[in-house]
């Protein structure tokens, strides 16, 4: 783009240096020189969520070593910068080049919630590039998406070409070793797509067919070719210390959603919350060695300038090596003023104990997740923590210093009642009790305590898959309920709206049949759907009327075990029967152990750890 015009642009819009592109450790590489793959990564949010997401970081870093490989960032541009884009005719570009993405040999993205997915149509359009994969030619880019939501990536199977399931940083490299050999003739679309079949960790959605039966659940999705595996199955990093990690992290010039270095402990989780899709497809534990952490912080801390540490894991005090680490970035960095984050902290003595280590130096922010107002319903979902981890928790932390604590629950969740909810409110007031009684029956002016209620949406490869969503009306009224129990002027409390929670069930345990309702809500101009100021729900309902889809079938409908799951030939490692023996647990309110007291059989050890799911100390 004309750097005259560029500026000219940039004087019209909120926020220009979100398309400067030319941060504190951005990468710039000559886009003329010959046989450089283009690799657009696109976050479809805007710039200031994307630049804070650790996964884009880490490829960005990985892929860009290669320096036959050209990796840029690409952000959904804002409301007013789309509107000149358009009007002026200027197709989207990349940050660091300026650079329209249909100059790319891929363009990709990450797929980290649902209501993000008609974002990533917006950016196609807005690049120039044709939506569906079966209109594209041989010289278009090649689109790739991973990320969570890429296990059940069907919504959108009609829209990508290459699906990574898994972990990143080795199976995108393979992906772009075997294009630089296929550019080499260019033969067919079809040809590099059967190439990359063979690697394991890809899933090709073309070369797939999926057929229903006449109560419109899936009767199978089967290879339409020769030599394409019947199940692809995720990929991971094996050794934790041995993958490459961020040297230097992007520095914005504008603030961002978290600022901050953020060191990754371990990749997956061990305490099986019933509810939770990552705590299942992120399976199994690996750590990584405190001399590769202090050796990567004291990098991030020298490259970036930031003045906080996040420990950064699905649950960061689960790490074994937690308190020895904490011990050591004090004595480094204490002095520095640099500060330690948790980013939530497991309701247990252990973990306080770290966080009075940490505030010593700055006091964060402390969020709990209870998740569930009662012990009956944290049984269910398999919390495995009890109020008087709640009371000894916020004791300990109003002993410290704390004035305010944040609470997370979630409403809606498979067999809940009312005595439920009351339980959420029972444990607002049981801190506003237990600050009191720290503090000589006194409320401080900086006292408060937030209560944040999330909807529960069934996820797939989750024991809770089965489960029908609350409906909306039933959602609303346990949210009204919440409002008049939670009056109180020392407790606020927040909730997400019914109708965004619906959206996202429908699309996170759909099928291809919604990749019309996305298109055609798309067309009518849904964007920024997670955002509530641009959701529109009358958009999303007219196109479920008009591709004749029942939202109701797959939000609100209970699934038997003997159904067919879109998803379902998707090997993640974790057997289904384990997950229908969790649920069964559920309905009885039995508990199972953390894994890290013994392998609770779940079966990713036989797929991808030989036998040896974890081989460290147990946590504290």
């Amino acid at each position: 783009m004309d750097k005259v015009e560029f500026r000219k642009i940039l004087k019209k819009v909120e926020k220009p240096a979100r398309y400067l592109g030319n941060e504190v450790n951005s990468i710039h590489k000559d886009t003329s020189k010959e046989g450089l793959i283009r690799y657009a990564q696109c976050f479809p949010d805007l710039y200031e969520v994307g630049m804070s997401h650790l996964g884009s970081q880490i490829l960005y870093s990985v892929i860009n070593s290669d320096e036959n490989i050209y990796c840029e960032r690409v952000y959904s541009p804002a409301v007013d910068m789309e509107e000149i884009l358009r009007e002026k005719n200027i197709p989207l570009f990349a940050l660091e080049s300026r650079e329209p993405i249909t100059n790319f040999d891929f363009v990709t993205f990450t797929l980290q919630y649902e209501l993000s997915y008609t974002n990533i149509l917006n950016i196609l359009d807005l690049g120039g590039i044709e939506i569906l994969a079966k209109d594209r030619k041989l010289d278009d880019p090649f689109v790739l998406v991973g990320g969570p939501c890429a296990y059940n990536s069907e919504p959108m199977a009609d829209f990508v070409d290459i699906v990574i399931l898994g972990e990143g940083e080795e199976v995108n490299l393979e992906v772009l070793n075997e294009y630089k050999e296929w550019k080499k003739n260019k033969t067919t679309r079809e040809d590099f797509l059967m190439r990359v079949s063979k690697i394991e960790g890809v899933y090709i959605p073309s070369f797939y067919d999926v057929t229903y039966n006449e109560d419109k659940t899936v009767k199978e999705t089967v290879p339409n070719r020769e030599g394409i595996p019947a199940h692809p199955i995720k990929r991971i990093i094996r050794n934790m210390d041995e993958v490459p990690y961020p040297e230097t992290l992007i520095v914005p010039y504008i603030e961002t959603v978290h600022e901050r270095v953020v060191l990754e402990l371990f990749r997956g989780c061990t305490r099986g919350c019933r509810f939770c899709q990552a705590g299942m497809i992120y399976r199994p534990i690996r750590e990584k060695s405190i001399e590769t952490l202090k050796t990567s912080v004291d990098k991030l801390i020298k490259s970036t300038g930031y003045d906080e540490i996040s420990l950064s894991s699905l649950s960061t005090s689960d790490y074994s090596q937690l308190s020895e680490l904490t011990d050591v970035l004090i004595e480094e960095y204490a002095s520095q003023n640099v500060g330690i984050s948790l980013p939530s902290l497991r309701l247990d003595n252990f973990t306080m104990e770290i966080a009075e280590k940490i505030q010593q130096v700055r006091k964060s922010g402390l969020t709990f997740a209870p998740e569930a107002g009662t012990q009956r319903m944290r049984d269910v979902i398999n919390k495995g923590i009890s109020e008087q981890d709640l009371k000894d928790a916020t004791t300990k932390a109003f002993e410290m210093g704390w004035h305010s604590v944040k609470l997370y629950f979630m409403i809606g969740l498979p067999t809940e009642r009312y005595e439920d909810l009351d339980g959420i409110r029972n444990l607002a007031y049981d801190v506003i009790d237990t600050y009191r009684q720290v503090h000589g029956g006194k409320l401080s002016r900086k006292f408060g305590v937030t209560v944040s209620t999330s909807t529960f949406v069934p996820k797939p490869f989750t024991p809770f898959q089965w489960h029908p969503q609350d409906t909306q009306d039933a959602i609303r009224e346990k949210q009204q309920y919440l409002v008049k129990a939670l009056k109180n002027r020392d407790i606020r409390y927040n909730y997400h709206d019914s109708k965004t929670s619906l959206m996202e069930a429908v699309i996170s345990r759909g099928d291809r049949r919604i990749c019309k309702v996305i298109y055609d809500a798309f067309k009518a101009g849904a964007k920024f759907d997670g955002w509530s100021e641009y959701f529109n729900f009358e958009i999303w309902q007219e196109a479920l009327k008009e591709c004749n889809v029942d939202g109701d079938f797959y939000a609100y409908r209970e699934r038997s075990y003997d159904e067919i799951l879109p998803w379902d030939f998707i090997d993640i490692g974790v057997n289904r029967k384990y997950l229908e023996i969790e649920n069964e647990k559920a309905k009885k309110g039995q508990l199972t152990q953390n894994c890290r007291k013994g392998c609770t059989g779940c079966g990713i050890n036989v797929n991808f750890k030989d036998g040896k799911c974890f081989a460290g100390a147990l946590s504290n």
